[in-house]
């Protein structure tokens, strides 16, 4: 974990693509992508049905790592609505026993909401949606949290700190002769934008337009290392290449 500050706060970045919040004892990840492989199944495309096994088992060590307790999910935690009622058991009852634990806050995604919105329905509230009855945990639309600001998708016209994901940063670079693209935060003063924590998520170049358009001209790219945070200004990442 490297220490970060953060909106006038402390936090901690992973290698791993969590940030840890060190004085509420709280993980933040984004995109689990749960049952990512098994929607892709139901659509002909065929991929080794492990993704959310490998996804839990390295969220379950983290929560290990930090002590968390307490956890939220900004977001597409479940590639689709009904990706809770295709866990397999095994990985359901992990889930459930973890979700008992911890108190832990689910927030929509647009993937999570996919079903209610197809159906033209609003968004599930906590007490009605089958992710939280069958997974466990609290499900919101948004949270508000010691004046941070938690959702799935940046708002550009915020101006509380805020944390998202949605996006799936990447940074890539040429070093040395080969390119490398590792996960990365993308923040600025007020905005951090979270890597997906999936074992099956691709991403964007940390300077995609759309993310550019998310978070303004003055972003910087983070990198986790075990023992050091590296910072690219985005402006400066074409030239770094």
């Amino acid at each position: 974990m490297v220490p970060f500050s953060f909106a006038g706060q402390e936090f901690a970045a992973l290698p791993v693509g969590a940030v840890y919040w060190p004085r509420r004892r709280a993980l933040i990840v984004a995109d689990l992508h749960f049952e990512k492989a098994s929607w892709f199944a139901k659509h002909g495309q065929m991929l080794p049905p492990y993704d959310s096994a490998a996804t839990l088992a390295d969220l379950a060590a983290v929560i290990a790592g930090t002590d968390a307790q307490e956890v939220w999910c900004l977001g597409d935690s479940f590639h689709d609505a009904d990706g809770c009622d295709r866990l397999p058991d095994d990985a359901r009852a992990r889930l459930q026993w973890l979700t008992g634990q911890l108190r832990w806050t689910w927030i929509i995604g647009n993937h999570d909401a996919d079903h209610e919105r197809k159906a033209g329905a609003p968004a599930p509230g906590p007490a009605g949606s089958r992710i939280a009855h069958q997974c466990g945990g609290q499900l919101v639309q948004e949270a508000i949290v010691d004046g941070l600001v938690l959702r799935h998708e940046a708002d550009r016209a915020e101006r509380r700190p805020e944390m998202s994901g949605h996006f799936h940063p990447k940074l890539r670079l040429r070093l040395r002769g080969r390119h490398v693209a590792r996960r990365c935060f993308v923040a600025t003063e007020h905005k951090l934008i979270l890597p997906a924590f999936g074992a099956l998520t691709g991403g964007l170049d940390a300077d995609h337009p759309e993310i550019m358009r998310a978070v303004g001209p003055s972003a910087e790219a983070l990198v986790a290392l075990d023992q050091k945070l590296l910072r690219y200004p985005i402006s400066m990442r074409a030239s770094a290449a």
